[in-house]
């Protein structure tokens, strides 16, 4: 080839380091070669927006649109930074001889602090920090950015850092990783990590042609194989990923994982395959993740990098989540914690002929205090269906229920048998059942079961509506927000707490979470539909 073959590169030390690595391997072989040091898309114009060109890596969008402008002939990449899916137009042309794939630990005077309890590690990347808090779940793990040389000059400036970790590719090419520093081979590594990319445009079948006679293979079936498995798992969200494969004795092994941003879950693969039949290795291995509760957590990653728009007072389980419509982001936490009194033996010592029990709290609280033996009910009057089903469940039949307590104190004006009952509630429990029932000379026996503590977060966020499931849930969130958005209630009885601050007041159907949440994806639907 007679022509110099232009390298784009990224301007930073270790982005040139790589590109001389690639310049120095053509130069061998008899090329002439240039770098093309480029820094920003500043005064770059194309004929199509970027999005339709797929360009997404924030490491190397610029050189994507040199090489599409035919600025550059090739660019040279940090493979772990090169999204799974390149631009139309663009190929994987090369991958070099890899480097140190492991992650390393840089830390200050010694390792003691790994056997703390509290320690404070700094890391950028979200794989990291989600390996390590799932190690070491006591630490902190604060965010470092920069170059190479400006992190190690923060992480020895900050003096509540006890380390940093950086990749030990970069570290090493550079000739500065410090002596204080230990490989963490229990980390699993990004896909790809150590490993330098070459791209060229698809079109340009000379430089290919090139391009492959510095190609090593054994680094490209591996990256390809850990790509595969990002790609095929990631779903276009930033997810904690690791993956490594490796040759040896003919053999390719290969290990994956998947964790929460938290590091409190974590899902793990291994597998070993002969070499030549590890073509659907990583499609295996994906599929095994997402099999083994991989896909709950996929959606609840993708769900975290949206800004929430539905808050709720109750903590919502993984499956509660996946009912959500696809624009819903919910947050939850329980705004209300209950701690269950000691009640009295001598309250059941006797038959009591009239039960009240309003709330599944109401049930664990005799429960707790009693056997089901002891808990001799002639009448047991109950609200709501879940209510009613855990009350047959472990105490006993339940003799009429309505789906508020207003509803079933006009019941028993007309129906009770006596005129007294006993009424298992909560320190906040509403007036109007126990008010109604004594204006019409029913005496009420309160029994306070259980305490409601307000613990409601502070939310930040700009949200479409708040979902509640009792009158105290209200209480507790508007201890600490506004009262804006949509109040979306498990029922009559919650709605009309809340319509008292709310002006869009919406009950769902039936009183369960599974129904507010139905009640939250119409809304949603038809905000899609207007």
């Amino acid at each position: 080839m007679s022509k110099i073959i232009r390298i784009g590169t990224r301007d930073s030390q270790l982005a040139l380091w790589q590109a001389k690595t690639v310049q120095s391997q053509l130069e061998r072989l008899g090329y002439k070669t240039v770098l093309v040091p480029v820094k920003s898309t500043g005064d770059i114009v194309l004929d199509k927006p970027l999005y339709e060109l797929g360009i997404t890596g924030i490491f190397t969008k610029t050189l994507d649109i040199a090489m599409l402008n035919e600025d550059i002939d090739i660019a040279v990449h940090s493979l772990k930074d090169v999204p799974t899916v390149l631009p139309k137009g663009i190929v994987q042309a090369a991958v070099i001889k890899r480097g140190n794939v492991n992650d390393t630990l840089v830390f200050k005077n010694n390792e003691e602090f790994l056997s703390a309890r509290d320690a404070v590690i700094a890391t950028g990347s979200l794989r990291r920090r989600a390996q390590w808090l799932n190690r070491y779940p006591t630490h902190k793990v604060e965010n470092i950015r920069g170059n190479v040389n400006s992190r190690l000059q923060k992480l020895e400036d900050n003096e509540h850092w006890n380390g940093a970790i950086f990749a030990a590719a970069g570290i090493g090419r550079l000739n500065i990783r410090p002596e204080n520093a230990i490989n963490l081979h229990w980390m699993i590594p990004a896909p790809a990590q150590g490993a330098i990319m070459v791209t060229a445009l698809e079109k340009d079948e000379e430089i290919l042609e090139i391009c492959k006679e510095i190609n090593h293979e054994e680094t490209q079936i591996c990256t390809a194989i850990e790509r595969e498995f990002l790609n095929r798992l990631e779903g276009g969200c930033t997810a904690p990923i690791g993956a490594l494969a490796f040759i040896k004795n003919e053999e390719v092994n290969f290990k994956g994982i998947l964790l929460s941003k938290d590091g409190t879950k974590k899902i793990e693969v291994a597998k070993v395959v002969p070499l030549g039949k590890h073509h659907d290795l990583a499609e295996f291995c994906a599929n095994y993740i997402i099999g083994k509760g991989g896909k709950t957590l996929i959606d609840q990653l993708q769900r975290s990098d949206k800004e929430t728009n539905i808050y709720s007072t109750k903590k919502l389980t993984d499956d509660q989540l996946l009912l959500f419509h696809n624009d819903v982001v919910a947050d939850s936490n329980d705004a209300i914690k209950i701690s269950l009194n000691r009640i009295p033996k001598t309250v059941v010592r006797n038959e009591i002929k009239n039960v009240i029990i309003t709330s599944k709290n109401a049930v664990e609280a005799l429960l707790h205090n009693f056997s089901a033996i002891e808990l001799q009910f002639k009448n047991i009057y109950c609200v709501g269906r879940r209510t009613k089903r855990l009350v047959e469940k472990r105490i006993g039949k339940v003799t009429h229920t309505e789906s508020n307590a207003k509803k079933l104190a006009n019941y028993l004006v007309e129906y009770i048998e006596g005129t007294e009952v006993t009424y298992f509630c909560s320190d906040l429990r509403l007036d109007d059942l126990p008010n109604i029932l004594s204006e019409n000379n029913i005496t009420v026996n309160e029994i306070e079961a259980y305490q409601t503590k307000f613990d409601a977060d502070k939310v930040e966020a700009n949200i479409d509506g708040v979902m509640f499931y009792s009158p105290s849930t209200v209480e507790s969130y508007l201890k600490q927000n506004k009262a804006t958005g949509i109040a979306f209630c498990i029922g009559e009885t919650t709605a009309k707490a809340a319509s008292q601050y709310f002006e869009d007041v919406r009950i769902a159907k039936v009183p369960t979470v599974e129904s507010v949440i139905e009640l939250v994806n119409d809304y949603f639907l038809q905000k899609q539909e207007s």
